[in-house]
Formats: structure tokens, C-alpha cells, sequence
């Protein structure tokens, strides 16, 4: 398998996973997760980022295209899904893969979370596995890049 950059990019209240409902997000930290990323796939170079600002998800949606060097990206945009046509347009702008990626099943949840307005600019969406969304968002991510 080759060596991969993904950028694993939270959006806002993922800081305050495994203390915010975990009936539904589980008890998990961000920091266990982003661990257990780089325990399971060791031939991946990630970087991780998570912000409560929605222009900060912007800005590091583009440096990753300025920049280069990465395959993709996995997002879980948060609150963001639902309404930010500003971050849609983001992932629209950029030509790597984006995959959205939910905790919780949004289409099993209240009426408002279940219509993301990123999904049709995304690669593909992973919902409903629990931290297990962003392992096979990576997953679906190098198998898209046949590097699994």
C-alpha cells in the first residue's frame, strides 16, 4: 500500500465528544478516535483538525488543495451538514475526495438532522457506525484511491 495524507477535519462540538450525549455519540474522545485512526491504518500519514468556526473548516478545506499533498479528506461537519452552503461550496471548489462522516444515524434522528446539504458535493457518507463512521470513511477513502 502506498503512503497516504488524509486531513480527518471536525466540525463544531466534535471537542466535546465523549462528554456531549453519549447515548448517542458514544464515550469516546476525539483524541481516542484520531488514536485509534493512526493505530489501525500505520501506512496513512494523518493530520487532524477540528474547529467550532465554520470559516476555519473553510480555510483548511482550500489549504489542503493549495497546498497539495493530500488524498482526501474525511469530514464530519457537525451542525454544519444541515445548513452551510458556504462549506458545501468549499468542497465543491476543491478537487480531492471528501467524505462526510456522522456518528449517530441522521436519517434516524429529528427531521432537521436528517437533509445534509454537503452530500452532493461529497465522494461519499458514512452515518450511524459510531467512531467506527470515520474508520470506514478512511476505508471507503483509499479504496477509492485503490490503496487498500
Amino acid at each position: 500500500m502506498d503512503i497516504i495524507s488524509i486531513l480527518i477535519l471536525n466540525g463544531p462540538n466534535l471537542s466535546r465528544l465523549g462528554k456531549r450525549e453519549p447515548e448517542i455519540y458514544g464515550s469516546r474522545t476525539l483524541d481516542d478516535i484520531n488514536k485509534e485512526l493512526v493505530d489501525t491504518f500505520p501506512g496513512v500519514s494523518f493530520d487532524f483538525f477540528q474547529s467550532e468556526e465554520e470559516g476555519e473548516l473553510l480555510e483548511k478545506l482550500f489549504h489542503c488543495e493549495d497546498l497539495g499533498g493530500y488524498s482526501g479528506v474525511v469530514l464530519n461537519a457537525g451542525a454544519l451538514t444541515h445548513y452551510s452552503i458556504a462549506l458545501r461550496d468549499a468542497i465543491s471548489a476543491i478537487t480531492i475526495p471528501v467524505i462526510e462522516v456522522h456518528l449517530s444515524n441522521i436519517y434516524a434522528r429529528e427531521e432537521f438532522r436528517r437533509t445534509s446539504v454537503i452530500s452532493e458535493v461529497c465522494s461519499g457518507v458514512v452515518s450511524g457506525f459510531g467512531a467506527n463512521s470515520y474508520h470506514l470513511g478512511v476505508r471507503g477513502l483509499m479504496g477509492m484511491l485503490e490503496l487498500d
